[in-house]
């Protein structure tokens, strides 16, 4: 089944090296994988390698609602390129880009066909939105 792509970015004032660590760090994950203050994401658990999962659960800090996101990475280059699949069988490929010294990330997944479209693009562009804070405050 084809799904629609929906791509979305922002560019970080830091070193790239300083973005993938925070990335693809746990320890870092768990302060920025939420797309608004009434989530958190309580843990996360990443192997880093063709084949490694990526595991992270998110839920409202209230309790009321919360899911485990799981994927598979298919490709890994080091400061540049990220390509997962989801659980579901959704790719999703990230492009890390140094520009003087400031990093430009650019997601690009495929939708679900549960949620609308916008409300998918606004939900992933919340939490780079806050991975971006974050890294920034850092």
């Amino acid at each position: 089944m084809q799904h629609e792509k929906i791509t979305i970015g922002t560019t970080i004032g830091r070193p790239i090296e300083v973005v993938w660590t925070y990335y693809n760090q746990p320890k870092h994950i768990v302060n920025w994988n939420f797309a608004s203050e009434d989530w958190h994401c309580p843990k996360a658990e990443i192997d880093l390698k063709v084949n490694g999962k990526m595991k992270s659960r998110m839920e409202a800090k209230d309790g009321s609602f919360g899911f485990d996101f799981e994927a598979t990475y298919n490709a890994i280059s080091e400061f540049k390129k990220i390509v997962y699949t989801i659980e579901d069988g959704r790719t999703v490929n990230i492009d890390f880009k140094d520009e003087n010294g400031k990093t430009k990330i650019t997601v690009v997944f495929e939708a679900e066909n549960m949620n609308p479209i916008d409300m998918q693009r606004d939900g992933w562009q919340a939490i780079l939105n806050n991975f971006k804070a974050y890294v920034e405050s850092k």
